[in-house]
């Protein structure tokens, strides 16, 4: 799969649209209790705009589709993701629902040794429907990026999931983050069966092992999910597993399967990994790499969030990036990344400039 040609010449056509709700972000000043912390740093949050923000940062033309509330919360939303050159013109205010906040404390959301409050329900996000969502502005991308969040948002956000994952003439390339987040759900849904729907509508699927509908391991993932031509299975700190569906000269159809061990990392925040790692691949994938290279892209801008505090980060040098992914096996399996890494090569260049 490749999404490789020339770029439409019609302004309004960007790389990436990434489609889902924001909220504002509220870390805490010091570690502890939500009941023990004094005060709270507000940054920004959300699964899809996180991958847009990065996937702008790295060079690529990105828009977030959502809506946010007529208030202080989303002038925030919207001037912080457009901060980092995403297209926001067609996020829409609703005057009678508020922006969804959260609050969280500085575990690791993996091991749910933190805290999260959310005040998100009835938010502005969660009345995105087809109706009122500008559907040209969505399809107007080389690849349209989505995630499974937004589905437990609302019956008519589960709609406009649903058309958006329909197999439609001249649809962009899907992609889709399953992120399962049970507690998003209400009991009489069962969010799991839903979420395997809707991934087996995209072109390329994203999602954990720890979440792959209790399969155990990316064979057989892959044996319940064979519709989507691409698929990525994450497997934590052992890396992660691609499948690729590829199609001869003969028309016979056989499978690529490509697997690259995770990097060693100085974590510092967990949060907002997974949605870099997405960004990373994407990147990759409009610059039409190969699988393997994809992985391997996926896990340095991985590392470039695993190795800040909040949930976004600088993704490293394109040229930096494209050196470390092309180390010979025996390098990449011995390279380790701390805070700082993605600056490291860029003030030993600039050391070497400097007489």
């Amino acid at each position: 799969m490749t999404v490789e040609g020339p770029r439409s010449t019609t302004p309004d056509v960007v790389d990436v649209v990434a489609l889902g709700e924001s909220m504002v972000t509220f870390l805490p000043s010091v570690p502890g209790r939500l009941a023990d912390v004094p005060s709270f740093d507000r940054a920004i949050g959300g699964a899809e705009s996180n991958v847009a923000c990065v996937l702008a940062a790295a060079g690529h033309t990105a828009r977030w589709v959502s809506r946010v509330g007529a208030d202080g919360f989303g002038d925030h939303l919207v001037e912080a993701i457009g901060a980092y050159g995403v297209d926001v013109s067609a996020v829409r205010r609703d005057p009678d629902r508020p922006t969804g906040v959260y609050f969280r404390t500085a575990g690791d959301r993996a091991t749910d040794a933190h805290e999260v409050a959310y005040y998100r329900a009835g938010s502005a996000a969660s009345a995105m429907s087809v109706r009122n969502t500008d559907l040209d502005a969505i399809r107007s991308a080389r690849v349209l990026h989505l995630s499974g969040i937004t589905p437990a948002l609302s019956a008519d956000c589960l709609d406009l999931m649903r058309e958006l994952t329909a197999h439609r003439p001249g649809r962009p390339l899907v992609s889709f983050d399953v992120n399962h987040r049970p507690g998003l759900w209400r009991e009489e849904d069962d969010g799991a069966r839903v979420l395997l729907d809707l991934a087996r509508g995209a072109d390329i699927v994203f999602v954990g092992e720890d979440e792959a509908w209790g399969l155990g391991g990316p064979e057989a993932v892959r044996a319940a999910l064979p519709e989507p031509e691409l698929l990525v299975v994450k497997q934590g700190a052992a890396g992660a597993t691609a499948f690729q569906r590829t199609v001869g000269a003969d028309g016979a159809e056989a499978t690529h399967v490509a697997s690259v061990p995770a990097l060693t990392v100085d974590v510092v925040a967990a949060v907002g990994a997974g949605d870099a790692f997405a960004a990373g691949f994407l990147s990759a994938t409009l610059r039409g790499l190969p699988v393997r290279e994809r992985l391997r892209h996926g896990h340095l801008t991985a590392a470039a969030t695993l190795t800040v505090p909040g949930d976004l980060a600088a993704p490293p040098a394109r040229d930096h990036a494209d050196r470390l992914a092309a180390l010979d096996d025996d390098a990449w399996g011995t390279l380790r990344l701390g805070p700082g890494w993605t600056q490291a090569e860029e003030r030993a260049e600039e050391e070497v400039r400097t007489p």
